[in-house]
């Protein structure tokens, strides 16, 4: 589906276009055609392939989807994939943004996304200076817009972790934290893969040789990268924190279990000292005094009971119980 189509030159909008008439703003010195669209179809895909030249490698990427971030150069164009990440619920959907760029044209496809990029083209519009330096600021636009995007959720994964390492040592919650910091690891773990291979491709794009669409903006590019680099020494801290948190709380597992095979053992040795003294006087031997005592079986169970008391006392000055 088509958002928009629209001509610039010199930084200026010229006017918006209907998809016929691209090639003829294209061919003009100083204009190039930015073209925004969502869930293309391959019929759309191949008009636009045939009014910008797209190289039939990267159409073919943008049709099939599902690729991993990265930036490939055709010749004198590019192919940019940036994956769109956003919280539904407590979950991550990863959607994803085709942008094909070349000398007098910019081509974004986005796709199982509801993250529009008409701030973008508006923030653009309001700097013509900035726009004059043709496609290659409109990709850092697009990039820069995609990566502010990921801090809002490093903080959302931030405050979550923060909350589960406050429950780590109460009593009981040791299962339902693991459930929750192994979510917590999944969803980092998504952005992780959509953070990674895009620093290591927007790395390109500034120092040393770079696109001439990009030669005239190598310091944004290199902001880009700051940014990525920052949210990717975050998503580094989360997983190391988030792994330590569930040895700990494997460990509180298992020092409750333990406790537990403690006040099992301190009871078993307080019933086996009343086992003991009741299988003494069970023998029935003819010669047992305690038999023929009237005061045998009272003093049986007051020794019994004094003895299994004091057992229990030593066992709970010791914290068995």
């Amino acid at each position: 589906m088509l958002i928009n189509c629209v001509a610039y030159q010199d930084g200026s909008k010229l006017a918006d276009l209907p998809v016929e008439q691209i090639s003829e703003y294209i061919s003009q010195p100083g204009c190039f055609v930015w073209v925004a669209m969502q869930d293309a179809s391959t019929e759309e895909l191949e008009v636009m392939r045939q009014e910008f030249g797209l190289h039939e490698l990267a159409v073919e990427d943008a049709r099939h989807g599902h690729q991993r971030p990265k930036i490939e150069e055709y010749g004198n164009s590019m192919f940019a994939v940036l994956h769109l990440v956003e919280a539904v619920g407590q979950d991550l959907n990863v959607g994803e943004v085709d942008v094909f760029v070349g000398p007098n044209y910019v081509l974004s496809v986005r796709n199982r996304s509801t993250q529009g990029f008409l701030g973008v083209r508006d923030r653009c519009e309001r700097e013509p200076h900035l726009l004059k330096r043709g496609s290659g600021f409109v990709l850092y636009a697009l990039m820069d817009a995609v990566v502010d995007r990921y801090f809002p959720i490093i903080d959302t994964l931030e405050s979550e972790l923060e909350t589960i390492e406050e429950q780590i040592f109460a009593k009981g919650t040791a299962r339902t934290n693991i459930e929750r910091l192994y979510d917590l690891k999944r969803r980092v773990m998504v952005l992780k893969h959509a953070v990674a291979p895009l620093l290591e491709a927007a790395a390109k794009l500034h120092g040393g040789r770079v696109p001439q669409m990009c030669a005239g903006t190598q310091e944004y590019f290199r902001d880009v990268v700051d940014h990525l680099t920052r949210i990717n020494a975050s998503i580094e801290s989360i997983r190391d924190t988030v792994g330590t948190a569930i040895h700990v709380n494997l460990s509180m597992v298992a020092i409750e279990e333990s406790e537990v095979t403690k006040r099992l053992a301190a009871w078993a040795g307080i019933f086996a000292v009343a086992t003991a003294f009741a299988g003494i006087w069970g023998m029935n031997f003819d010669s047992m005094p305690e038999l023929k005592w009237k005061w045998g079986y009272p003093l049986a169970l007051a020794l019994i009971a004094s003895t299994c008391g004091f057992v229990w006392w030593r066992f709970r000055r010791s914290g068995w119980l």
